[in-house]
């Protein structure tokens, strides 16, 4: 392999380094990095990167490329791997989802190198970075004070991200459309293929989302061919493939008392929860209007009337048998609604 160029630095066929790429000083002569891990193999490969915390609360995936950068199977890999735990810096120091100006990063792609701090730092992630590998995968998480249950989610109508979506065996895959601006998208548009991983809550850990994450991403290096299948978790269960979703509302404003929990399968009329006054006086039944699993949920339990409490994955009408029992082993639908938007 010939030696991988980032920046300023070079790296030799064999070896590792954390490569620090200058985005930005901030007002008190602070200087901002994209800094970015590459392992780079004796053998030829493909190129992947792996990133997190686009969104700056999302810090499980910080956590996840962590345990991706220290286990045994990287020691011998084929092509490149590019480990990016901290994309949006300002977010991540501030625990916020944002950019100091409010922009959503995850809005802001491909960038430009000389528009806003948000643009330049999509324009620079981009070059740096996406355009230089044949496969993404994205780590992200619920905003805070709701969880996801740990979850593939694909651009609809690519074969390819499809069979690495079932090599990543993450407990539910399902297709959803990519929104403009997204990293998904211009990824997409430079011929890059991007899974994005869904799993816990905004600046919170969970083991087991962090389990799956690793255990996923090892799996799809595996089926890319940058490591050996040795050492390699096996899937614990199969995954289950959701067509579409929706949101269960609040029905009335007031304290939200839960009764299932993410992974839970459920079916149409079941009662999710019960939303009750302060006195007790009015309590209102949160029902699920359709069949299938659920996939994500609310934490909180002060609830405004519409506000969205549960997320229900829903499969094919002859898989709900075996998405139930899916969870006790470990079509193209509308765009999913982004974090700051289902509330």
């Amino acid at each position: 392999m010939k030696p991988f160029v980032l920046g300023s630095q070079t790296i030799a066929a064999g070896a590792r380094r954390t490569v620090d790429l200058p985005v930005s000083v901030l007002s008190d002569h602070t200087p901002v990095n994209l800094s970015a891990h590459v392992i780079h193999g004796r053998k030829p490969g493909p190129a992947v990167f792996v990133s997190a915390a686009i969104h700056g609360d999302e810090v499980i995936g910080v956590e996840i490329v962590r345990r991706l950068l220290r286990a045994a199977p990287l020691s011998r890999l084929s092509g490149t791997l590019i480990a990016v735990p901290i994309v949006n810096s300002f977010g991540f120091l501030n625990q916020s989802r944002y950019l100091p100006d409010r922009r959503d990063l995850n809005r802001s792609f491909p960038g430009h190198g000389e528009g806003s701090l948000a643009a330049r730092l999509a324009d620079l992630f981009m070059k740096e970075i996406v355009r230089r590998c044949d496969v993404g995968i994205d780590l992200h998480s619920a905003a805070v004070g709701r969880e996801n249950l740990p979850q593939i989610r694909l651009t609809p109508g690519s074969a390819r991200l499809k069979e690495l979506g079932e090599a990543f065996a993450a407990p539910v895959t399902l297709t959803s459309k990519v929104r403009e601006g997204s990293l998904r998208l211009e990824a997409g548009a430079a011929g890059v293929d991007v899974l994005l991983y869904e799993a816990g809550e905004g600046l919170r850990f969970d083991e087991f989302a962090a389990r799956a994450g690793v255990s996923g991403i090892l799996r799809v290096l595996a089926k890319l061919g940058l490591i050996a299948g040795r050492g390699v978790p096996k899937p614990r269960g199969a995954s289950v493939f959701c067509e579409r979703s929706s949101w269960v509302r609040a029905p009335s404003g007031g304290l939200l008392r839960t009764l299932k929990a993410s992974g839970e399968y459920v079916t149409r009329g079941t009662v999710l929860g019960i939303v009750t006054d302060p006195f007790g006086e009015a309590e209102a039944e949160v029902l699920a209007e359709v069949a299938g699993i659920v996939i994500g949920r609310t934490n909180l339990p002060v609830v405004n009337e519409g506000d969205a409490v549960y997320h229900i994955g829903e499969p094919a009408e002859h898989k709900l048998a075996r998405a139930a029992d899916g969870f006790e082993a470990h079509q193209d639908a509308p765009p999913l609604f982004d974090e700051d938007e289902i509330i």
